[in-house]
């Protein structure tokens, strides 16, 4: 039997036996749905506070309390925003170790007790360095949260409703961003808008946060199961087994339930192979030897000319995403709208609270168009709207830049076209980027390629709002021009250098990348784990005389690995 026909086979079986896909899928598992739910409070924390600080950063009361550095424009104004992203960064990465070493619930509680203590310091800002301080921390806590939460609900669910149940996560994150700019309208009027504003104006905004992030921690260590998948890697294959039943809501005895098992098992051995027979000399089991396996297997991602050309594409994907200028609106629009002297603070942050709503509600179709229309299309279609709303915006500021008190139409006409913007990225870039991102990788790499992604995007997220502040201080007009020439760069990479991802095997991936073969012996690797543990005798491939090895033969091996 082929390797590819055995997964036929497997797929067949589940897709038989499982429930629909998408929103009845979700209502279908209500458990799994719930807890998924439950547990994107990480996401919901994470988005409101990449809207949040906008808002403060406008704040009469927040100005005085940074001793006038919060109204800086340029870079100081910059590193105050985008310091947040740089403690991002740290956080994914050690997240990365953490998340298996501690386990994914613990690493929640850990990401929340320390942006706990990043939020506390803020709100005890008496000058710039406790703003400072407390972001980087923050940080810390946002960067884990925005990993950990997205892998503990992809390992909780069925496979008909993963990626729903991940979409999940996105949906929260643009929600949680539409709700800080809601947030920060209404308190902003606390004791006023000037001189008298009180400092619960920027106050009640920023230990808002704290609420979810306590009740997500508590959530996961008193009610939420473990991730079958750390149980599994841990060696406890029965509790694994048992977690895995109870999420289905039926016996440890259902065949769907030991299909499911078994392909998580199948996974985890396929990888302790991969690492042992590329490092046979590293296989002792100490911190020493894993820490060296995770440095030559990043190295390989440079070295190696098919990794090379996937990582780059996951890394630039990221760059354009970021250098899009979404996060710019995000953090500056208060700046870019005022600028536009509208009449009142009151019109400047509704103007702004309409970017949240429309990214939220058009991140939706999103999920249902990826699989149907295919991811160039898309990122292409994205791009071409948001170039068009950039340079229109730039006409627009530049034509009457100064005079927009006198020119009221077209100050609004220049805030639609950023809500279309906003729109256009909503169902497209957002969502599509990080799906290449993990696709564009061979089985046996994809976890490392995947976070070399996600570190692209969070150094590029911090780069645009370190230099966002300085170029709206010296040309806003410039700004959108710039930003519309990177979308513009960006078009043409997609056109011509990311393969179409939708529907392609591991083995298709090889040939666009000039690596024929690779994926092909991830796959005849699979295969024979499979075999070895009766996987294919379950769904009826094999009959109990092809398996090449006993079970036991096979219990003992991923023992021995994992001592």
């Amino acid at each position: 039997m082929a390797p590819l026909a055995g997964e036929t086979a497997i797929s067949a079986k589940r897709a038989e036996l499982a429930g629909k896909a998408g929103i009845y899928g979700l209502i279908s598992n209500k458990k799994t749905f719930a807890i998924g739910l439950f547990a994107s409070l990480g996401g919901l924390v994470y988005g409101y506070n990449q809207g949040m600080f906008a808002q403060v950063l406008t704040m009469h009361s927040f100005v005085v309390a940074t001793n006038g550095y919060a109204e800086n424009t340029g870079i100081k104004q910059g590193m105050l925003t985008s310091i947040l992203e740089l403690g991002a960064w740290v956080g994914t990465l050690i997240n990365g170790y953490l998340a298996d070493r501690l386990g994914r619930r613990l690493t929640v509680l850990v990401a929340v007790v320390v942006f706990c203590i990043g939020v506390i310091v803020q709100a005890c800002t008496t000058n710039k360095d406790f703003v400072f301080g407390g972001r980087f921390v923050t940080g810390l806590g946002v960067g884990s949260l925005s990993m950990i939460v997205p892998l503990y609900n992809a390992e909780l669910a069925p496979p008909e409703i993963r990626g729903s149940l991940v979409a999940v996560q996105q949906l929260a994150i643009t929600f949680g961003i539409m709700i800080s700019f809601w947030i920060g309208y209404g308190t902003n009027y606390i004791g006023g808008t000037g001189v008298t504003q009180s400092n619960a104006a920027w106050l009640v905004p920023i230990c808002i946060q704290i609420l979810p992030a306590v009740v997500l921690a508590a959530g996961m260590m008193m009610f939420m199961p473990q991730s079958p998948r750390h149980l599994m890697n841990t060696g406890r294959d029965e509790e694994c087994l048992q977690v895995l039943a109870r999420l289905r809501g039926t016996s440890t005895d259902d065949l769907l339930v030991r299909i499911e098992f078994l392909e998580i098992k199948s996974l985890h051995m396929f990888e302790v192979e991969t690492a042992a027979e590329k490092y046979p000399h590293l296989q002792d089991g100490s911190f020493k030897s894993n820490f060296k396996i995770g440095c030559l297997d990043y190295l390989s991602l440079i070295t190696n000319k098919s990794l090379f050309k996937r990582t780059s594409v996951a890394c630039m994907i990221m760059v354009f995403q970021q250098w899009n200028g979404i996060n710019a609106i995000n953090y500056y629009a208060p700046f870019i709208f005022k600028n536009m002297d509208l009449p009142g603070n009151t019109t400047t942050l509704l103007a702004t609270g309409v970017v949240g709503i429309v990214e939220f509600l058009f991140t939706i179709p999103a999920v249902l168009w990826v699989d149907q229309i295919g991811r160039k299309k898309i990122l292409i279609a994205g791009a071409v709207g948001m170039a068009t709303c950039h340079f229109i915006v730039a006409g627009i500021i530049g034509s009457y830049q100064g005079t927009f008190d006198e020119h009221r139409a077209a100050g609004w006409v220049a805030i639609v076209f950023v809500w279309i913007f906003v729109i256009n990225f909503a169902y497209s870039w957002g969502p599509v980027a990080w799906i290449v991102t993990s696709e564009v990788f061979p089985l046996s790499m994809r976890a490392k390629g995947v976070s070399i992604g996600g570190s692209s995007n969070w150094l590029n997220n911090f780069a645009v709002g370190t230099s966002t502040s300085p170029f709206i201080s010296k040309s806003a007009y410039g700004t959108f021009i710039f930003f519309g020439c990177v979308t513009v760069v960006g078009i043409a990479y997609v056109y011509f250098m990311v393969p179409e991802t939708m529907g392609r095997t591991l083995e298709e991936m090889d040939e666009l990348f000039g690596s024929s073969g690779l994926a092909a012996a991830d796959a005849e690797r699979k295969h024979r784990i499979e075999s070895q543990i009766g996987l294919l005798e379950l769904v009826g491939v094999e009959g109990p005389n092809e398996k090449k090895l006993d079970t036991a033969h096979t219990e003992e091996f991923v023992e021995t690995k994992m001592q």
